[in-house]
């Protein structure tokens, strides 16, 4: 179940649909190899063997082709409108700046940033393996 701050505005930008990460997304790119039209939309910016930070950043117009995620929490440093396609279907969120939410995982979405602002989000992944 997601949890956090803010999540009943932002769990519903990332679905919060908690699934096994597995079979259904074996084909698909995490958040850092998916990208936009060939361009890169997610950086690194620390990695060790519990825990990858990622920040992505979708000017107006660009979004982040289907991928899954793993086990994770996220921030909005700079939040604006997108569209979201998953399993559920299609809709449109206002991300709020300063929202946050963590998720046991999301099998697969695709967002498009359809408003006027940049909209830059920080990606927090838990690696560590279960005991």
């Amino acid at each position: 179940m997601c949890s956090g701050l803010n999540t009943t505005i932002v769990g519903l930008f990332f679905l919060c649909v908690i699934t096994s990460v597995g079979a259904e997304n074996s084909n698909l790119p995490d958040p850092l190899k998916a990208g936009w039209k060939g361009k890169t939309v997610c950086e690194l910016l620390f990695e060790d063997k519990n825990k990858r930070i990622l920040r992505c950043s979708f000017p107006p117009g660009i979004g982040h082709e289907k991928h899954f995620h793993s086990a994770n929490f996220g921030y909005a440093i700079s939040g604006g409108t997108v569209r979201i396609t998953d399993q559920s279907g299609i809709r449109e969120v206002k991300l709020p700046t300063g929202s946050s939410f963590s998720s046991d995982g999301i099998a697969w979405h695709e967002i498009f940033n359809i408003g006027e602002t940049t909209i830059v989000y920080l990606i927090v992944e838990d690696k560590a393996q279960p005991n």
